[in-house]
């Protein structure tokens, strides 16, 4: 960790509809790695085999990334499986541990906000992650709809709107870009 660089770590939520959430948090993390920051990355519903994994080995021991998730969709529709309940949940603590462990300057919560749609964690978990953190550790949040009382405890929000997108044109996700 460090101290020198980040003496306040401040709560980021990156929120909204559209692409480059997730891809924004990333590239915090790459710029902090060429200042001497650790960052770990615990992605919520995910478990599918993106290129992020493939690079944050390749800039070990700066960037870390966890999954908590299983390789398949949570339908909204749908309650959430008991699994995937657990996995979020067991993943909340890791992610918890590794903002308290002192290793980590920044702490990515990937698709937090949307775990917490799909009823997978709660506000009051998430909450409680916002009053629990290190002064010297920056936490971020991402995902769709993020709750409107992360949105009220947090430092900065950024909301990404969709002005346009080639899935509207049955544009698949591409290796590299979207995974």
């Amino acid at each position: 960790m460090n101290k020198e660089l980040l003496k306040k770590g401040y709560v980021q939520v990156y929120t909204g509809n559209s692409k480059g959430k997730s891809t924004a948090a990333l590239g915090l993390a790459f710029r902090a790695m060429g200042r001497g920051l650790k960052t770990y990355v615990g992605q919520f519903m995910k478990g599918q085999k993106y290129g992020e994994l493939k690079a944050a080995e390749m800039c070990q021991p700066y960037i870390t990334i966890e999954q908590y998730g299983k390789d398949t969709f949570i339908h909204v529709k749908n309650p959430p499986l008991a699994e995937d309940v657990q996995m979020a949940r067991d993943g909340l603590a890791r992610a918890k541990n590794a903002m308290l462990s002192g290793e980590y300057d920044i702490i990515v919560f990937d698709e937090i906000n949307t775990a917490h749609f799909f009823n997978l964690i709660t506000s009051e978990e998430m909450l409680e992650v916002i009053k629990s953190k290190p002064d010297g550790v920056e936490v971020i949040f991402t995902g769709r709809y993020a709750p409107p009382e992360v949105i009220e405890a947090a430092d900065l929000v950024t909301e990404m709107i969709e002005v346009k997108h080639y899935f509207e044109k049955g544009v698949p996700a591409r290796d590299g870009i979207e995974r």
